[in-house]
Formats: structure tokens, sequence, C-alpha cells
């Protein structure tokens, strides 16, 4: 029988009260940024201020981004990065351009500006993790990115293959872990459930 590993204690943050904390989705199983969107929901239900910014996620292919453009006032939503998918095939490219780079520096300009503005009080970098570990966005600008936030703003950081430092900065490391997945028996993504 296993059992699971008590989590680490933070010394960093013992009797802290209040937001201004990182937290940090990571793994291979589904749910990252649907938990984040969860995590975001719950805050503009508080009456908090949000902002989004989609990392390597560009084009209209990401449906919970209709629902958030009805929230104005609660919530910014900003997208980076390039289609990735083909408009003919569906397939996903991989590969990594230039292109991708430049749109990872603006994410991050974006994400400056969001800190500079002060106006909100959670602030999800989605697929960070993945971009700082494809080359995307430089892990040391994304740090020093973290260590300009001001301090009652939370931050939450998503994606595959977070890299340790990320972990390290983090307060909260949740990992999804991948135990089984339809997309393996041929089921294509589905609108409204997958994207």
């Amino acid at each position: 029988m296993q059992t699971e590993s008590k989590p680490q204690m933070d010394e960093r943050i013992r009797g802290h009260e209040g937001l201004g904390l990182i937290s940090l989705y990571e793994g291979h199983g589904k749910g990252k940024s649907t938990a984040a969107l969860g995590t975001a929901i719950r805050a503009m239900g508080a009456g908090l201020n949000v902002a989004i910014i989609y990392f390597d996620k560009g084009g209209e292919h990401y449906f919970e981004r209709e629902m958030l453009k009805k929230c104005p006032d609660l919530v910014d939503v900003h997208a980076t990065g390039r289609d990735r998918i083909d408009p003919v095939t569906g397939r996903f490219d991989f590969g990594i351009t230039e292109e991708d780079k430049a749109e990872g520096k603006r994410g991050l300009g974006i994400v400056q500006a969001i800190f500079t503005q002060d106006k909100h009080q959670l602030v999800i970098l989605d697929e960070i993790n993945s971009s700082a570990d494809l080359g995307i966005v430089e892990e040391a600008d994304v740090l020093a990115l973290l260590a300009q936030k001001p301090e009652h703003v939370e931050v939450l950081l998503t994606g595959r293959d977070a890299p340790q430092s990320f972990k390290d900065a983090a307060h909260l490391v949740t990992e999804m872990t991948l135990k089984k997945h339809y997309f393996y028996s041929g089921v294509k993504a589905r609108e409204g459930i997958d994207f």
C-alpha cells in the first residue's frame, strides 16, 4: 500500500494571511488550465479582479474565452502565441519558431504592464511552464518578472514540465498525473470539453 508523502512546510510564508502567493499547476494529466479557470471564477465571485495571460495559445480554439468576455469588469484576457492548429487537417504544429518566441516576449510584456497597473488581485500565466521548457520564453525572464510582482498579487502558473526554479519559487505545487486518457484510444479533442 502506497502512502502519500506529507507536504513540505514553506517557512517563507509561515503565518501568511491574504493574497500574494504563487501557485503552480503542472504535470501531464488533463486539468491544469481548467483548475486555473476554476480559481479565476472563484476569485471573480469574491469580487477580485483577475487577469489571464495565455501563453502559446493563439487562435480561436479556446471556448472558455467566450464566457470570460462576458465578464469584462472582473477579468482581463490576453492571448499570445500563434495558432498551432492547422485549419484543414486539424493537426497541432509542435515546432518552435521565432514567431513563437516573439509572442512569448509579448506575453511577458503584458504581465509586466499588468503588474505595473496594480489593479488585479489574481494573475494567471497559463502555459508559462511549458513555454519556458520549450524555449518560447526564457526561464530567467519569468523568474525576474515573478520577483517584481506586487506583494498582494496572487499568481498562478500552469503547464507541463515546469522548470525546477518555478517550483522552488512557488508556495503551492500541484501535479496533475495522467492515469488514463481517451485521447490514446483515438478520441479526438472535443469542442466544449477539451478546448
